[in-house]
């Protein structure tokens, strides 16, 4: 990976002058759309359901193929964000990863949707394309906040969609009077084109790094040529840290990914709520990603100036743990009055625990950030493919939530096998005194 002179030491919220807070703004959004269309069709899926005589076998395969293709999109995402960097990576898949999203609404039996919830999942990897730019763009005293705040905010799009996504259906529904068959298809055309719209504004308004596009940068020997970066996957793939990680981001961005999917069939079965007050109280959960991300990230960002690369390590570890319990909690709650606030808990645990993993991994190997990026957002869907399996058999939906509790309770304990050398300790304490920049600006807390 490219290490970059310029990187910002603070977060600058309210400006769009610099090329870091420009991408910074650019990756939320960019992100948060994708989350959006990945997710438009979950608080629609009683309609869809219904239209396509669905049995709970088919939904249990859509859940897993929503996010099954995802896998193999952020390995290969981070691969390719080391070569042509991220500003073209995330062009091309916003723009080909809209025709899927679109394509939807022409499906007309369980196995035209399911092809296309598959390929929709590629969207997925815009996660590894955000923490990979704004790695590139800020320094390692705020980059726990700036990895979380552009990530947690990009996921809040799948609470948003979540009752966002009802309305728009109910729009095209009654105000243009299209049937209910119509009125999904319609939502999910309009999803699409959004993605498509922002692919092609992220490759005017942004660029790869604070000097210039990676392209530049080659041309001017100021990094490394195409071909002198191979080996960077296996490198990172050699490292047992890094499926460490993997393991832990199962668990906690593979609950996310879980909870999406299934948040309001769960309370539309469990609980008899309408298909409006079914996805609001889902949106509730993903609603947390408004803070709860960041929240992570930033008390990563002040273990670490206090204890070190430990003190990140520790905070992953509590937290993982904390989630575990909590989902143990939700899956016991059998009134309404009870599960919303449990499952709230839930989510603050499960986002900080997503913002404290990737506080960590821009430390693991810096030479291969985005194979180690990718590897690692790829154990997040592993986690919910693996989740998905338990909603498609004979077991009670409460029932594999309490297991889920369970296996998350005791992986967290994997987090104490992530470590660092001395050096790199050393490295990352120095970075927090205050120093100037290449950019004027001295060496602050982040201020998300």
């Amino acid at each position: 990976m490219y290490t970059s002179p310029g990187k910002a030491t603070r977060i600058d919220l309210f400006s769009l002058k610099t090329p870091q807070m420009r991408a910074f703004h650019m990756t939320w959004f960019a992100f948060f759309l994708c989350f959006f269309a990945w997710f438009g069709i979950a608080p629609l899926m009683p309609i869809v359901r219904k239209e396509l005589a669905l049995t709970k076998d088919q939904v249990g395969w859509c859940i897993i193929g929503s996010v099954s293709i995802t896998i193999l999109a952020r390995m290969g995402i981070g691969w390719l964000c080391d070569r042509i960097g991220p500003r073209l990576s995330y062009t091309w898949l916003l723009t080909l990863g809209s025709i899927p999203v679109m394509m939807i609404g022409f499906a007309n039996s369980f196995e035209s949707f399911l092809l296309f919830r598959i390929l929709i999942g590629v969207i997925g990897a815009s996660f590894v394309i955000t923490q990979y730019h704004t790695s590139q763009m800020f320094a390692s005293n705020c980059i726990g906040t700036a990895n979380a705040a552009t990530a947690g905010w990009g996921n809040l799009g799948g609470g948003v969609t979540q009752m966002v996504m009802p309305l728009v259906f109910a729009g095209f529904v009654t105000l243009c009077g299209f049937s209910d068959a119509l009125g999904w298809r319609a939502a999910m055309l309009l999803s699409g084109i959004l993605c498509f719209l922002t692919g092609i504004a992220y490759y005017f308004l942004t660029q790869d790094t604070p000097e210039g596009n990676f392209s530049t940068l080659r041309q001017s020997g100021a990094m490394p040529a195409v071909k002198q970066s191979k080996g960077s996957f296996l490198a990172a793939a050699s490292d047992y840290r890094v499926w460490a990680l993997a393991l832990i981001y199962a668990c906690c961005f593979g609950m996310e990914l879980t909870l999406d999917n299934i948040a309001a069939l769960y309370f539309t079965d469990y609980f008899q709520l309408d298909l409006y007050w079914a996805g609001a109280a889902a949106a509730s959960f993903g609603m947390m990603n408004l803070f709860a991300r960041a929240l992570g990230g930033y008390i990563s960002d002040r273990c670490n100036a206090e204890w070190g690369l430990k003190g990140r390590v520790r905070w992953m570890f509590a937290v993982v743990l904390c989630e575990g319990l909590c989902l143990m909690l939700f899956a016991s709650m059998n009134v309404i009055w009870l599960a919303v606030p449990s499952m709230l808990l839930l989510g603050l645990f499960v986002k900080m625990s997503n913002g404290a993993t990737y506080a960590v991994v821009p430390f693991v190997n810096r030479q291969s950030l985005g194979s180690v990026a990718g590897i690692v957002g790829a154990g997040g869907n592993i986690g919910a493919v693996a989740a998905g399996f338990l909603f498609k058999g004979g077991m009670s939906w409460p029932a594999a939530l309490m297991l889920l509790g369970g296996i998350i309770t005791i992986s967290s304990t994997a987090a104490l096998a992530v470590w660092f050398s001395p050096e790199v300790e050393a490295d990352a304490m120095k970075l927090q005194k205050p120093q100037p920049t290449s950019e004027g600006l001295e060496l602050a807390g982040a201020t998300a």
